[in-house]
This record gives C-alpha cells, sequence and structure tokens, in this order.
C-alpha cells in the first residue's frame, strides 16, 4: 500500500506569539463554555474566515502518575517510565478544546468531526520530564461535506522551546454543513479542496486478524474517566442518537491507542503515527485488528468490524523514522 505525501504538517512559524496560561484549562469548564456558546443571544458568534489568532502555552507541565496508570488501564497499554505516543493527546485536549471555544474559531466546537490524526514524535515521552506545551489552529480549508481546520499540539522540554519541538500532532477536524463568511479572503476560501485523508483506502488482509478487541459500556466508561471526555456521544444512548449515531460509541482516540497494543516494545523511538477514522465503533461490540508489515519500517493497523470485516472502523500507519 503506498502512502501519499503528508500535507498535514504544522507552519513552522506561528503568526503571533503564544499567550501563556498558569495552567492547562479545567476540561469540564471547557465543555460548559461550548454549551454555553450555543444558546441564542448570549451565545459566540463565530465567523469562519480566516484562521483563528490565538494561541496558547503552558509550561511545567508533567505527568500525573495515577492519571498515566487509568489511561493505560483503560486503553490496554503497558504502564512504564515512557509514554505510549497517544498519551498526550488526552493531556492537551483541555488545551485544544478551549481554542477552539473562543470567538476567533471558526465555527461552534459542537458537533465538530475529528477524522484524523497525527502524531509525530522524536523519542518517547517521559513520566519524570517537565514540559512545556503549546496550541494552536491552523489551515481553514474547504471540504466537500463542510469546512476542515487542523488543531496542532507541540510539546518540548521547558526551556528548550526556541528547538524542535519533541512531540508533535495534528488533529483534523470537519465541520460539517459549515461555509466559508461571505466577507472571507479570496486567499482564504481558495484553499485547496481537502478530503481530510493522507493515507490510501486499505484493502481487506486475505488472512485472519491478529486479535480481536471487545469494546463494551465499561471499556468506554474507563476511557471517559482516565481521558476526561465527557462528550455525550460517549457517555448517553440519547446524546449519541441527538447527533446521529445509533447508540453509544467508542472515542476515537480510544481506538487509535488500543490498536497500538500489538507493537508494545517498538514505540519508545522516532515515529510518526497517522490515523484516520472511519465508521464509528457503537458499543457493545468486537473488532478485529490487522497489523500489516511495509517493509522494515512501516506498519498499516486496519479496526474492522469482527461481523462484517469489509465496515473499517480505523486505518492506520507507523512510520519509523
Amino acid at each position: 500500500m503506498t502512502t501519499r505525501i503528508s500535507s498535514s504538517q504544522p507552519d513552522k512559524t506561528p503568526e503571533a506569539p503564544y499567550k501563556v496560561l498558569k495552567a492547562v484549562p479545567d476540561l469540564d469548564k471547557v465543555m460548559n463554555d461550548i454549551k454555553r456558546g450555543m444558546l441564542p443571544v448570549v451565545g459566540t458568534n463565530h465567523s469562519a474566515d480566516a484562521d483563528p489568532t490565538s494561541r496558547s502555552e503552558v509550561r511545567g507541565v508533567k505527568v500525573d502518575v495515577a492519571k498515566l496508570a487509568a489511561y493505560t488501564q483503560a486503553t490496554g497499554l503497558r504502564l512504564s517510565n515512557e509514554l505510549p505516543p497517544t498519551y498526550f493527546f488526552v493531556v492537551a485536549f483541555p488545551l485544544t478544546m478551549d481554542l477552539m471555544a473562543r470567538e476567533d474559531f471558526p465555527f461552534a466546537a459542537t458537533g465538530a468531526v475529528h477524522i484524523a490524526n497525527e502524531i509525530t514524535q522524536k523519542r518517547a515521552l517521559r513520566v519524570d520530564e517537565s514540559y512545556t506545551v503549546r496550541a494552536h489552529g491552523e489551515k481553514l480549508r474547504p471540504h466537500r461535506k463542510g469546512l476542515l481546520i487542523d488543531m496542532v499540539t507541540q510539546v518540548f522540554l521547558d526551556g528548550e522551546t526556541d528547538g524542535e519541538p519533541l512531540w508533535t500532532q495534528v488533529s483534523t477536524f470537519l465541520a460539517q454543513g459549515q461555509k466559508f463568511a461571505k466577507d472571507a479572503p479570496v486567499s482564504v476560501t481558495t484553499r485547496g479542496a481537502d478530503n481530510g485523508r493522507r493515507l490510501d483506502s486499505p484493502e481487506l488482509p486475505e488472512y485472519a486478524a491478529n486479535g480481536h478487541i471487545k469494546v463494551t459500556g465499561e471499556t468506554v466508561s474507563n476511557y471517559v474517566e482516565a481521558s476526561g471526555d465527557k462528550n455525550p456521544i460517549h457517555t448517553s444512548n440519547i446524546g449519541a442518537k441527538l447527533f446521529g449515531f445509533p447508540g453509544i460509541i467508542a472515542h476515537g482516540m480510544y481506538s487509535a491507542a488500543a490498536a497500538l497494543r500489538f507493537l508494545e516494545g517498538k514505540l519508545g523511538g522516532a515515529l510518526r503515527y497517522r490515523v484516520e477514522f472511519y465508521k464509528p465503533v457503537v458499543i457493545p461490540t468486537r473488532v478485529a485488528e490487522w497489523v500489516v508489515p511495509e517493509g522494515d519500517e512501516s506498519v498499516n493497523i486496519q479496526l474492522r468490524s469482527t461481523s462484517k470485516p469489509e465496515k473499517l472502523h480505523l486505518n492506520a500507519r507507523v512510520d519509523y523514522l
């Protein structure tokens, strides 16, 4: 399987300085602000006319070992001094959502769909280190179903922000049904249309799956507690149905983390982990996982329905750098 050249790498030179926050925002408060922004009159007015200008930085971010233990237990990954490549998604998620709740964000965060994620690490992050975390949004662009934007997170060792980040994440979100504002400049509206995909659609392997993952209500509840992400599509059948799902669905980044369990022991070095989300994982269910080597330096990972393998839930690729 060939891979398209990725265009999801973040801009190297931010246009605005980062605002230093005292701490990572409280996720519950941020989510309440997002809900409040939906209300008429007092709600937040968003305009899809440019990339957001807000950029946030938090220094002295340390790993809470108890939270890390809960995360590894919820995802089936190994607890050690080296962090799973996906762990800082959870750490930085409140920072990302805080930016998406602000007035300069081009559309309401409610209903935005996380369709792809790319993590690049120079080496594994460690429990005993202290980090500076930066986040911003960029590359607002058209999609056939609405608008796309990339939320970028960068992690540095404290005091080393002049160098390259140890860990970089680009999370791509789709706002379905959204359009550019009428006064959006041509330089923005003429950005090339994008489907958010960086990997070719995989073929169903002709051999049996490497293993299966049982995803239940308890699985999702454990990830909710570990991640703090209490979006109603993950906690309530009613909430899920309001957003068009048949029932509670597993978090996409739970699937992205759980899919790495067959690569334990091979995740401590420099790597890039690209994930694309397809059909949601509606619980309870069992998903089949295929781990397909592609030469010596790359692995394709597929999560598919056990009962209907043609139904693809997740397509991912690990490249060892």
